[in-house]
């Protein structure tokens, strides 16, 4: 590690007179501080696209980022809703757009996707402090433009890395908070060497004790890139990864128990006979550490033609570990044994689940831009290969298991392509036609996953049009129809009664832009129709968490959302959001009894009517910057039945944001960037996420008021 540290201080030191200009004289390539966004042309939406789009830039990110996971930092976008296992946002965090749950939501990182091919989930856990590296997010919600990966049903969440960086610097950043957390980032890059090159890196160690018991984190992650660029092609290759260790806090908390003790986590509990908490296994964790590999080619043929290619591999692997009492010798492949004439038929005993996994492809595409039309042709071919199995390392009674007893052993393999095709087609001054169809193609197969394994071949048709119409200079509308379906994941598999379908959705979004003068506005009506939408049940997987859906037959999100940015003065500038929603199961259908009941439209679980959310920012004096923060999440059930205890009651919190930059003083450092942000400043006791044992509701209490503060010096 010291090694590595030197090497990325030299970087910066070595390389103080690289040259301060970047210069072209080739009109095809883009200015040095827009060079990267060549990479994400296929996947992200223009200004101008009939969607409903935000944009996070790079300063914003910055400002929040003091450990906490990237759902959190965008916890303010519209019509998002996060949570954190652990509470204060460090650990494992999740996000949900418009009510759809993490699993809907496609994560792609310059395009590359993110989500877990069987899961369908995105682990930020894994990837500590990406925000560092990263230049700007945008969140498509609803269908959006055709993109690379799984299916896209909530939203699109597009992570664009760090660009070219023009001069040689390295910054060195520290944080303290709340719960023991510290974070520790150190970043190098040489700026432009030679007129053609240019390289990066970063390091990061990042700790916590988390707001729920024993819901620590110890998360470290690396960041590394080089550039080739000269006036016609961009080469890019980029490595980085991430190895956490968290406590497991997956659980949740009984009403009862919140009540006198919100941070109680019963994971790793040790009972006694009459199951009263005596101990607790200090190992309950999960450990797992991932690596991904980027190379990005991008190519201008002429002023019209231009290509990329990019290549990625993704490597995971890791555990949970969990200390099991009373497990019968039967469910690990063991046989009962004898005891002096006792027949011992079950154990306690610490298991470890693995998972192993390879995920590797290509994504490419082609891009026509004349006068009037902008033609983008691409696709991808994704394989993954998961290697699930279980091991016993350590017994009461060991029956005839041997050193780390094998008790399970599956696989999962998954090939993924698509193809698509969209165009920008301006038909006369004021009418611009946007056009994009999809096909995709997955083959999804299991090995000893259950009695009768997967073997799915699906192939899918995505079309999308929409029409954008600027009526003034002030006043831009639009309307768009989308076409979406996604494959069912390997939980909706594991635990489906009868064989899980595949989601098909139709999205219809309407809209109206304003901008003028100091004011911009954006309103958004959809109406999204669901067939067979899998939706969450309020259970969860009693291993690790992940939550259990099935399908619901039809269903809708009808809704609206308004976001704007108001400046009230030369100093003050509010950015409020709100969105406004009906969710309904159609004639939604339980079993009671061996009896069909039909409980008629219920509400979609975990889908809040109501989503707000407000950022006022302040300019005190010069440099110094305060932002409020309020969000605002109305009540949600936590199954699709309405019965009464799986409501989860509205919360309203708030956060205060401080920045102070302090520029160049006697030569130390270029600039030095103080940031405070408190959490909850009114010290509210909410529950941002809960899930439901048959009648019986279990929540994640979130902390109280608490705080990062930190400091990053840029030499």
């Amino acid at each position: 590690m010291k090694k590595v540290l030197l090497i990325l201080l030299s970087m910066s030191n070595l390389m103080v007179f690289a040259q301060d200009k970047f210069e072209t004289e080739n009109d095809t390539l883009p200015k040095a501080v827009v060079l990267n966004e060549v990479i994400v042309e296929a996947t992200r939406a223009s200004k101008q696209a009939p969607f409903a789009i935000t944009n996070v830039k790079k300063q914003e990110i910055d400002e929040r980022n003091l450990g906490q996971d990237v759902p959190i930092l965008v916890n303010y976008l519209p019509n998002v809703v996060t949570t954190s296992d652990a509470g204060a946002g460090i650990g494992y965090t999740g996000i949900r757009v418009r009510g759809s749950d993490a699993t809907r939501v496609n994560v792609t990182i310059n395009g590359i996707p993110l989500n877990d091919s069987e899961s369908h989930g995105t682990y930020w856990v894994d990837l500590p402090d990406f925000a560092s590296n990263t230049q700007s997010i945008q969140l498509q919600r609803g269908v959006g433009t055709s993109t690379n990966g799984a299916g896209a049903f909530g939203a699109s969440l597009n992570l664009l890395t760090d660009g070219i960086t023009e001069k040689a610097g390295a910054e060195i950043s520290k944080g303290y908070g709340s719960f023991g957390t510290h974070k520790y980032t150190l970043m190098a890059n040489t700026g432009i060497v030679n007129d053609n090159f240019e390289f990066s890196g970063r390091l990061s160690d990042i700790k916590s004790d988390g707001y729920i018991d024993r819901a620590s984190s110890k998360l470290n992650s690396y960041y590394v890139s080089g550039t080739y660029f000269n006036d016609k092609t961009i080469i890019k290759g980029i490595g980085f990864g991430g190895h956490e260790i968290t406590y497991q806090a997956w659980n949740g908390i009984d009403a009862e128990t919140m009540k006198t003790n919100r941070t109680f986590n019963s994971a790793g509990a040790i009972y006694d006979a009459n199951w009263n908490v005596v101990d607790y296994y200090n190992n309950e964790v999960d450990d797992y550490e991932q690596r991904h590999y980027q190379l990005h080619i991008n190519h201008f043929f002429n002023a019209n033609w231009s290509g990329n290619i990019a290549f990625h591999y993704t490597e995971g692997f890791g555990f949970y570990e969990q200390y099991k009492q009373d497990q019968k010798f039967s469910s690990y492949g063991l046989n009962p044994i004898d005891i002096n004439g006792t027949i011992i038929n079950r154990t306690d005993l610490i298991r470890r689940k693995w998972l192993d996994n390879d995920f590797y492809g290509t994504t490419f595409s082609v891009k026509n831009s004349q006068d009037k039309y902008q033609l983008i042709v691409g696709g991808a071919y994704n394989i993954y290969d998961g290697d699930h199995f279980g091991e016993v390392i350590w017994t009461r009674f060991a029956s005839d298991s041997e050193i780390n007893h094998r008790y399970y052993n599956n696989n999962g393999k998954k090939k993924d392509f698509n193809i698509f095709a969209k165009v920008n087609y301006q038909l006369n001054k004021k009418l611009n036609l946007f056009g994009d169809i999809q096909l995709r193609n997955v083959d999804y197969k299991t090995t000893n996953f259950l009695a009768v394994d997967v073997d799915e071949n699906l192939s899918f048709f995505n079309p999308k049009l929409g029409f954008t119409y600027q009526f003034n200079s002030f006043n831009n509308f639009y309307v768009s129809y989308a076409k979406a379906h996604k494959e069912p994941n390997r939980t909706d598999y594991e635990y489906a009664i009868i064989p899980p379908k595949p989601e098909e959705l139709d999205d219809i979004e309407l809209g109206w832009r304003y901008q003028k003068n100091k004011i911009v506005v954006n309103s958004n009506l959809y109406y999204m129709h669901y067939t067979n939408q899998l939706v969450l049940t309020g259970a969860i997987d009693p291993n690790d968490g992940s939550p259990i859906r099935a399908n619901s037959g039809k269903s809708y999100r009808l809704g609206i959302e308004i976001d704007a940015q108001v400046a009230l003065s030369k100093t003050i500038n509010w950015i409020p959001n709100i969105g406004i929603s009906s969710n309904k199961n159609i004639d939604f259908v339980v079993e009671d009894n061996n009896t069909v009941v039909n409980l008629g439209n219920t509400e979609i679980s975990y889908s809040p009517s109501i989503v707000a959310g407000s950022a006022l920012n302040f300019e005190l004096i010069k440099n110094l910057k305060l932002t409020f923060y309020t969000k605002y999440v109305g009540e949600q059930y936590l199954s699709n039945t309405e019965i009464a205890s799986s409501k989860l009651p509205d919360y309203w919190v708030s956060d205060v944001l401080i920045n102070y930059e302090v520029k160049k003083f006697k030569n130390l450092f270029k600039t030095a960037d103080f940031n405070v942000l408190i959490n909850n400043v009114f010290d509210k006791k909410y529950v941002s996420n809960g899930y439901m044992w048959e009648t019986t509701p279990y929540y994640f209490p979130q902390a109280g008021i608490n705080y990062l503060a930190g400091v990053t010096f840029k030499f």
